[in-house]
């Protein structure tokens, strides 16, 4: 089968690499070919554009960084739709708006193609194993053609229905309960601090005890040593995540003061132009808060 992909950031390139391993040939585009090196000498072809990407293809990925940017590939005057043949599947693994979704599903209902919301969890090191939790949604043999495929980068496959737009809320959903339990643990480690009572003692007990899970385990051993490397996802690009909830919630009436919580640690994390840390790092705004004063490197 030929597959196309495009954006080749940090999770897509270890998508891609798991589509190349499984004998499919496979064409890449990103904005700049540097990024898809990798991928050539290990026999992806180079697309000059996401039409080209798209050329001849069974399926497409996207993976990109927004709501603009997926607009652009998948609808742009080289975008993907206008190389993608009928009754091929563009399947969207970037975190966007439910509506954005649905609005690029009706483009492609229009043009005789399929699209198929697949956004994913799990951090770059865990699309390398080929171990991310899809969430799917949209037209139902879409959805069908396209698992042999979504099984392949996932250990686990979730369909939450027709909706293109559900998988989205879904995605939002869970990005927001991260978020708390990042800003959570981060209260509670700087609160057992102050009364000295370390970090990493509190991480022990509460990750191996009531909060035995992967979140805690991992994120809280960041917000534990305050070490937040490697960078999974960046606090400007989750602070976009939470962007969307809210506005999402405010469409849905659903009031969520820990979302806006959230989104304000974030704010100032980015404000203060901490670009190079994983997102978890807005952990650090509640000990600057509570006056906690690290010693400077």
């Amino acid at each position: 089968m030929h597959i196309g992909f495009i954006g080749l950031g940090q999770m897509g390139i270890a998508m891609a690499h798991n589509l190349l391993k499984n004998d499919h040939s496979l064409a890449v585009h990103n904005r700049t070919r540097d990024k898809a090196e990798p991928l050539i000498r290990a026999g992806a072809t180079w697309a000059s554009s996401p039409a080209e990407a798209a050329y001849e293809a069974d399926v497409v990925f996207t993976m990109v960084s927004d709501d603009a940017a997926l607009r652009d590939v998948t609808m742009g005057e080289l975008g993907l739709l206008n190389g993608l043949s009928e009754e091929a599947v563009h399947v969207s693994c970037s975190t966007i708006s439910p509506d954005t979704a649905r609005q690029l599903a009706q483009e492609h209902q229009h043009r005789n193609s399929r699209y198929v919301a697949s956004p994913v969890f799990g951090k770059p090191e865990v699309a390398q194993a080929g171990k991310l939790w899809v969430c799917v949604s949209g037209e139902t043999t879409a959805k069908e053609d396209v698992r042999p495929f979504l099984n392949l980068i996932g250990q686990g496959i979730f369909d939450f229905g027709d909706d293109p737009g559900a998988a989205n809320v879904v995605k939002l959903s869970g990005n927001f309960l991260l978020g708390c339990a990042i800003e959570a643990m981060a209260e509670a480690f700087t609160l057992g601090e102050k009364n000295n009572i370390s970090r990493t003692s509190l991480y022990e007990f509460f990750s191996t005890t009531l909060f035995a899970s992967p979140v805690y385990k991992n994120y809280g051993k960041l917000i534990a040593d305050e070490v937040y490397q490697p960078v999974g996802a960046t606090p400007a690009l989750i602070r976009k995540d939470m962007r969307l909830l809210l506005d999402e919630a405010q469409k849905a009436l659903v009031p969520m003061p820990f979302a806006d919580i959230v989104f304000q640690q974030l704010t100032a994390t980015v404000a203060k132009g901490k670009t190079d840390i994983d997102w978890a790092g807005f952990a650090g705004e509640v000990s600057e808060k509570a006056g906690v004063v690290r010693p400077k490197s």
